[in-house]
């Protein structure tokens, strides 16, 4: 119950709601309970058993049942005395269709309310859920399956929404509804009422029972189908490797297990989940069974002073009762699979571990002097990947870190951009560790066109200005033209508003990469990373690239790195890293003449 607790926080704060509800909820019980009480003497005028009695209202004002009981008595008397019983019969009909009438306004409204709360847990669940996700260091989605966690955002929280939240309505309306329709059992009968109390606690035990290995197979149910959403989103991601590969079948049975393995999981749970429902039925017909034999007998034999018509009246109602209590049996059921999907997500909400480390305090905006590594080394968990790093870049110097692949050149820059914690030295810019200024600024400091020309589905304009509140369209145009991209944006039908669809797929390798070149300048970041930003283009392509680059970098403090070595030629400073190590540091000149790995690099891409 703590996490069931815990999802319903969600939708605080609570101070209209919940005293709201519970009056629209009360008005919604008393009028139901108009509908049963007037069934006796209903039963009473179509069996001509009226008591008179009861019909003489001598009592003074009291908000007691027996002064509206004999108040009511008295006016249906009168009316069958001077208008006959059919007259009668109308006037029961019509405080019932009213009764209902109103009864039903208030359960509406009611409802409305638990809509409002519904959305609200929803969407702060899912508010909260993503922004703990986005703030994730980023070794927790190297970590994490991609579609475990679109699971967790999507699926597991949709369950919440259809188990837990729609049980709301069933745990706090239900329960009351019971108790009304027990005290008006106990007011025609006390001993029938108390076999009906005695038999329904053991229907209850029975079906926990059943409810309570739900939890763990609704686990299993949304972890299987965190693992379909993983191979559908490797799925689209590389369609066209599979294609290639004509690895079609095998993609086939691999998502085909993992169907197959959901749908086991889910077979199990709906056995438990199905079973409740006929098992709540057939002990609902036995304890009406036990009650006609019993209160059958006690009409039979009149050893009891209840009439036929009460007892028809209290069998009518307590077939009401076996609807909210199959509801609060089947909530339970349904919250089972909720609460799972909930601690799964609550499991992410929860984590620490994975927030960003060592945030810093301290304000920086701009590149005074220069960034500094001293010592710096780092591991993947117990595999180092540098190992003792020193270099200087100057403010507005071009540096180029070049070396063979899985030397440890993309990792220095996820270290300057604070990802990864280091496991010795320090960065510092302007001579202070980067820890103590804020993760946010470092990064806004920081522009990046990686290999990868990563773009959103959305229009040229909002991936050029990705991360700003608005968009300064003379700004927009000025990047556009610095990354040379302007002519052919203004080529296209909508201009910088086309959509360029997902990951910016309706346009070419060199236009994506202007897109994103553009996006660094808007930014107008003091540093601008380059990371291997033409190494996947075409000839064609990563000359106009370049030529974008070579114009971005005048005046900026600039790090590039490169396998093409012909695009690194003019920088200050070249950094040549093997096996996380730095074995040489010159210019092009300088490392050509050592006759070393750049210089082996070098002849291999005919630059001598």
């Amino acid at each position: 119950m703590k996490t069931y607790f815990r999802i319903l926080s969600y939708a605080s704060p609570f101070g209209r709601i919940i005293p709201l509800y519970l009056i629209l909820t009360l008005f919604y019980i008393v009028f139901s309970m108009v509908n049963f009480s007037i069934l006796i003497p209903l039963l009473e005028v179509l069996f001509n058993q009226v008591d008179y009695n009861l019909s003489q209202n001598n009592t003074e004002f009291n908000f007691s049942i027996e002064y509206i009981k004999s108040t009511f008595y008295s006016y249906f008397n009168e009316i069958i005395q001077t208008k006959g019983r059919k007259e009668a019969l109308k006037f029961v009909c019509l405080i019932i269709l009213i009764s209902v009438f109103i009864a039903n306004i208030f359960k509406y409204l009611s409802s409305l309310i638990i809509a409002k709360v519904r959305v609200r847990v929803v969407t702060n669940i899912r508010n909260s859920l993503y922004e703990k996700i986005i703030n994730f260091r980023i070794n927790f989605f190297t970590n994490e399956k991609k579609g475990d966690v679109i699971s967790r955002l999507t699926s597991d929280i949709q369950q919440i929404e259809n188990s837990v939240i729609n049980s709301v309505t069933v745990l706090f309306k239900e329960p009351a509804l019971l108790l009304g329709l027990f005290f008006i059992l106990s007011t025609i009968s006390v001993k029938l009422t108390l076999y009906t109390l005695m038999l329904i606690p053991v229907s209850g035990f029975i079906i926990s029972n059943i409810a309570k290995h739900l939890k763990v197979k609704a686990a299993f149910s949304q972890s299987a189908l965190g693992k379909i959403n993983n191979i559908i989103n490797e799925t689209l991601d590389g369609i066209r490797v599979i294609k290639l590969f004509t690895a079609n079948s095998f993609m086939k049975n691999r998502f085909g297990d993992e169907v197959e393995e959901y749908g086991k999981q889910n077979y199990s749970m709906y056995k438990r989940f199905e079973l409740s429902n006929p098992v709540s039925e057939f002990l609902g017909i036995v304890t009406v069974s036990i009650i006609l034999l019993v209160g059958g007998s006690m009409v039979l034999d009149s050893s009891s002073d209840i009439t036929a018509s009460e007892f028809i009246a209290f069998i009518i109602i307590f077939s009401q009762v076996l609807p909210p209590a199959k509801a609060i049996t089947g909530a339970f059921n349904t919250i089972q699979r909720g609460v799972a999907s909930a601690e799964r997500v609550f499991e992410f909400i929860d984590k620490s571990e994975s927030d960003e480390e060592d945030p810093g305090k301290e304000k920086i905006d701009s590149l005074e002097n220069s960034i500094d590594f001293e010592k710096v080394s780092f591991a993947y968990e117990n595999e180092n990947v540098i190992d003792d790093i020193n270099f200087r870049i100057k403010r507005g110097q071009s540096i180029a870190i070049v070396g063979p692949s899985g030397g440890g050149k993309s990792t220095i820059i996820d270290l300057l951009s604070k990802f990864y914690k280091l496991k010795d030295g320090s960065i510092k810019i302007d001579g202070k560790d980067i820890n103590q200024y804020r993760t946010e600024d470092i990064r806004k400091m920081i522009g990046i066109v990686t290999q990868e020309s990563l773009l959103f589905h959305d229009t040229i304009k909002n991936n050029i200005c990705f991360g700003s509140k608005e968009c300064d369209h003379n700004k927009l145009e000025k990047a556009a033209k610095i990354a040379n991209a302007y002519d052919f944006i203004k080529k296209l039908d909508d201009n910088y508003e086309t959509v360029i669809g997902e990951r910016g797929l309706k346009l070419s390798g060199g236009q994506r990469q202007r897109i994103c070149i553009a996006r660094a300048i808007y930014k107008d970041p003091p540093i601008l990373i380059f990371d291997e930003a033409t190494s996947s283009l075409d000839s064609k392509s990563e000359k106009s690239v370049q030529t974008a680059v070579e114009k971005v970098m005048k005046d900026r403090t600039t790090i590039i790195i490169a396998h093409r070595l012909s695009t690194i030629k003019n920088v200050n400073k070249i950094i040549v890293i093997d096996k996380g190590r730095i074995v040489e540091m010159g210019s092009h000149e300088e490392l050509l003449n050592k006759n070393n790995i750049y210089s082996k690099l070098s002849k291999m891409q005919n630059l001598n």
